[in-house]
């Protein structure tokens, strides 16, 4: 059957089929425990939270279910240079970004405090409430943390944009690994390379990877469908991870206007930006987004370019000038069809259910 893989007999979960982890609030535990609930594995990004937080939304999933799921971070949380964020280079910001605050009305925002990496603190909580999948994104743990990831039995799932990170990771003794495709909506996940020389297609790395590592693979990025997961499996993945199609669903934490977009002739056309966050993210084309393709180099380092351009978007959304706002996204988006995660699975499960035994007629 193609629901028995290496991934569901490492996981104890019924169909090879994993939802994307989104981070920014985007995660809900009712979607999450939607998806782990029917057989695949549910997923909650944490990256913004606090250790307490953490705490408090693992206890509410073990409340909502008692299948397995899976709880992201982010392993490198910031870009900021060791000496901070100059005052030079805030004032080259704010004169790029001022003709956008000026047009809503508000005023310019002041120069962002300084942030403080919380992983570390993060990661007690994760050794601690002890989820059956930690994944993680922008690099690797310590070798420490993953060996006392193995003695709690916590699986981990590392993600790579390129054969020399899935490389590295398989290296590291990482139990899983997501070939992050340039297609998928959200942030690139890049850590040995910039991002932008990091982008190869989904199908192309898994097959790369299925010749040169011999760690379960799982495929993320355009994939939407059971066909999208069949040709995944075909080529050499252990399981599809689905991002766009499960944030557009109700039960995601999305803002209404976020999923109506996703639903939109909008989401035919999406874009690699710096512009909102000062890493390469993929959402639907936003006006400033094209504005600065090609003068980027004014950007904050994250995070503190999504602190800059947080009261420019709560304006924007307030105003409905949608086309000032990223919505996050991915190329798959304009096939996107529930609006209900469960029956979003259900159509996945029997869609690849049909393709394969159509292959046996």
């Amino acid at each position: 059957m193609w629901n028995h893989t290496k991934i569901t007999d490492l996981l104890g979960i019924d169909y090879p089929i994993m939802q994307g982890p989104f981070g920014g609030n985007l995660s809900s535990v009712e979607l999450t425990a939607t998806v782990s609930n029917a057989g695949g594995l549910g997923g909650y990004g944490a990256y913004t939270m606090s250790p307490q937080e953490i705490f408090d939304v693992d206890k509410q999933i073990k409340a909502a279910t008692n299948k397995p799921y899976n709880i992201n971070l982010w392993v490198s949380d910031h870009d900021i240079p060791q000496g901070g964020l100059t005052d030079d280079k805030f004032a080259k910001t704010i004169q790029q970004y001022q003709p956008y605050f000026d047009e809503l009305g508000i005023p310019l925002p002041e120069k962002p405090a300084p942030f403080q990496s919380r992983f570390e603190n993060q990661l007690d909580v994760i050794l601690d409430i002890r989820p059956k999948v930690f994944s993680f994104m922008f690099g690797v743990p310590s070798a420490d943390v993953l060996e006392e990831c193995r003695k709690k039995g916590i699986v981990t799932v590392g993600a790579a944009t390129t054969l020399d990170e899935a490389i590295f990771l398989e290296a590291a003794g990482i139990d899983m690994i997501i070939a992050s495709g340039f297609e998928a909506g959200g942030h690139r996940p890049s850590f040995l390379a910039s991002a932008e020389s990091s982008l190869m297609g989904t199908f192309a790395l898994v097959q790369l990877m299925r010749e040169k590592i011999k760690t379960p693979i799982i495929a993320a990025g355009g994939i939407a469908t059971g066909k999208g997961v069949a040709a995944a499996l075909a080529l050499g993945a252990d399981a599809a991870q689905i991002g766009t199609a499960f944030l557009a669903t109700d039960e995601s934490n999305a803002l209404p206007i976020h999923r109506e977009m996703l639903f939109s002739e909008a989401s035919k056309y999406t874009t690699l930006s710096r512009a909102y966050t000062g890493r390469l993210g993929r959402g639907i084309t936003s006006r400033i987004a094209k504005d600065l393709i090609g003068k980027e180099e004014n950007i904050l380092p994250f995070p503190l370019q999504t602190t800059l351009i947080s009261p420019l978007r709560k304006a924007a959304l307030e105003q409905q000038k949608w086309d000032m706002i990223l919505f996050w996204g991915g190329q798959i988006s304009p096939i996107l069809k529930h609006t209900k995660a469960k029956d979003l699975m259900h159509s996945l499960i029997e869609e690849t259910t049909s393709y394969f035994n159509d292959l046996k007629a």
